[in-house]
């Protein structure tokens, strides 16, 4: 590798931090000397990691980066031999590039409006208010992300699909052999994942017969532009990618935007005096969370130039949208949480082409629990010191274990 690559050593990668809300320290001197660093991923297997703002934002939206990972020559991300969620059976499925993944996002995308938001909007608050009312009824201290983290976006997402909420362990079981790089073996993620399969492909068949309300049952007897339809292999994977996204990312982000808010209580009495920060307050957390976990792997299948240091063909790149958040050449004040910043360009939902499909109901989610929690509970605090937090490990999305809280 050009440039100061050759001088590095090569990182571990994820980078181990040592408080669970804090950057590691090694993100400022990556940006400022070495933007593009060569890292060893859980695999083994060596790739190169952006952390620059510009330089992250660039390789997301340039299309010759694909999410090409099962190359012969890409690295291997995970431990084990599939690489997890970043090289299932689901994106084999979903058309990555070109005309047909924009066909693909279009007609997702029609169910993720603003207007469609602003329709779940009261079922979302009325949800968080019963989980709030579950979580005072048993008293404190309780953990907020089991109480309510997790269960509200698995009751939306599994609204939204139309599949029973009681199906919710075995959803967390699959998303968790496809998110963990570490913890599961091959055969235990093969097995897990034809069970996900065989599951969504039954109940694409039950919609099939039976359409309801819901957003799969319109992706059946829906038509894009020329008339096609989805075949039952796109709708599988749309359906398993959706319950795992649509979940476990978002779960985690209610624990870690409370978790932040609450570790400086003047951030929470500030949003307790004025909610109408909520939703600048949703985007900072978004942006200042040192905690998204993977970050976004790429693939470059011919030469190209990042920050003057040329990447080969067969190249696999990470970008670390977290780290990029933290660019002081792009927010003022960049390690300064800001619950009032505007605008906000963060990176949080990725970049480009294959930026977030489901960020309008993330964004709706984190805005009604931070809403809800405020009004119902303006003396939330944290039931532990700041330093007894702890990380998720081995997860592609980042987390905490458990958010334990008091009020």
């Amino acid at each position: 590798m050009a440039g100061n690559g050759d001088r590095e050593q090569v990182l571990n990668y994820p980078i181990p931090s040592e408080a669970a809300l804090e950057p590691p320290e090694q993100w400022e001197r990556l940006r400022q000397e070495c933007p593009v660093a060569r890292v060893t991923l859980p695999s083994g297997d060596e790739a190169s990691l952006v952390t620059r703002y510009a330089d992250v934002k660039q390789v997301l939206s340039d299309p010759r980066f694909t999410r090409q990972l099962n190359a012969d020559d890409a690295a291997r991300i995970a431990a084990n031999e599939s690489g997890g969620v970043f090289n299932s059976s689901m994106g084999e499925s979903i058309p990555q590039s070109g005309s047909g993944h924009q066909r693909w996002r279009r007609m997702i995308g029609k169910w993720f409006t603003a207007k469609r938001m602003a329709a779940l909007r009261p079922g979302i608050e009325a949800m968080a208010d019963q989980l709030i009312d579950d979580m005072v009824k048993h008293g404190h201290p309780a953990d907020l992300k089991a109480g309510l983290g997790f269960p509200l976006p698995v009751w939306v997402i599994c609204t939204m699909l139309g599949v029973p909420d009681s199906d919710r362990d075995k959803f967390a079981h699959w998303s968790d052999t496809l998110l963990n790089l570490t913890r599961y073996a091959q055969a235990e993620i093969d097995a897990a994942q034809a069970e996900f399969v065989e599951y969504m492909a039954a109940h694409v068949t039950a919609k099939r017969a039976a359409p309801g309300e819901d957003l799969l049952s319109e992706l059946i007897t829906g038509t894009d532009a020329e008339g096609g339809r989805l075949s039952d292999a796109e709708l599988v994977a749309t359906g398993q990618g959706l319950l795992v996204a649509g979940h476990e990312t978002t779960a985690n982000m209610i624990g870690k935007m409370v978790a932040m808010l609450l570790a400086d209580r003047t951030r929470w009495e500030q949003l307790v005096a004025d909610r109408s920060l909520v939703r600048t307050a949703v985007e900072e957390a978004l942006r200042f969370d040192a905690n998204q976990g993977f970050g976004m792997p790429r693939y470059i299948g011919e030469d190209a130039e990042v920050a003057g240091t040329l990447l080969p063909g067969g190249t696999t790149v990470v970008c670390s949208m977290a780290a990029a958040n933290r660019d002081v050449t792009a927010f003022d004040d960049a390690d300064e949480m800001d619950l009032g910043r505007s605008p906000n360009a963060h990176l949080a939902f990725g970049a480009g082409a294959h930026s977030c499909l489901g960020q309008a109901l993330a964004r709706t989610e984190l805005q009604v629990v931070l809403d809800v929690l405020l009004r119902r509970l303006p003396t939330l605090a944290l039931a532990v010191g700041v330093d007894e937090l702890r990380r998720v490990e081995g997860l592609a999305v980042g987390g905490l274990r458990e958010v334990p809280v008091r009020w």
